[in-house]
């Protein structure tokens, strides 16, 4: 495949993934830009092998995120100030609310212990497959499906009020 190709396919996926561990939307589309840049400064590196490809570019994302958020803890967050006073003012969105649904998703996630989420957020957002995710991560394949269960389990807990009677 080529980049474009691989870009088509991983970058929709890759942009949920990000969003769904913490990013927001707008970072999340510039990591995924920033990502495939670098991919592309190292395709001449790069080998036919379309889920090195996958592995690589979510670790380049993880890597350019990681950059990000340690360079913004140094900065002095004045405008977190003004945020705050901002979300006081707006009204509580209802259950049925999309974003209400989003933003508990996204609080019962950061519960998660970090293996559990990076494994479930990967297989289920990223759509990456087991053995990509065990390739990625280091860790075994049966630990990666165990991994994903209990993430499973947990946010079926945290969750459980969402559900219909």
């Amino acid at each position: 495949m080529t980049i474009e190709e691989h870009y088509t396919s991983i970058a929709p996926k890759l942009t949920n993934w990000l969003v769904a561990t913490g990013s927001s939307y707008e970072d999340a589309c510039d990591l995924v830009q920033r990502s495939f840049l670098k991919l592309w400064e190292r395709r001449d590196d790069l080998r036919d092998n379309d889920s090195a490809v996958v592995g690589l570019i979510y670790t380049i994302a993880k890597n350019l995120r990681k950059n990000a958020w340690r360079d913004d803890s140094r900065m002095a967050f004045v405008d977190e100030i003004h945020e705050d006073a901002m979300e006081a003012a707006q009204p509580e969105p209802s259950p049925s609310d999309a974003e209400y649904l989003r933003n508990r998703l996204k609080k019962a996630l950061a519960q998660l212990p970090p293996l559990l989420r990076e494994a479930y957020t990967m297989f289920q957002i990223g759509e990456l497959s087991i053995r990509e995710i065990a390739h990625e991560t280091g860790a075994t394949e049966n630990l990666v499906k165990v991994r994903i269960h209990r993430a499973k389990q947990k946010l079926q807990t945290l969750l459980s009020d969402l559900r219909p009677e």
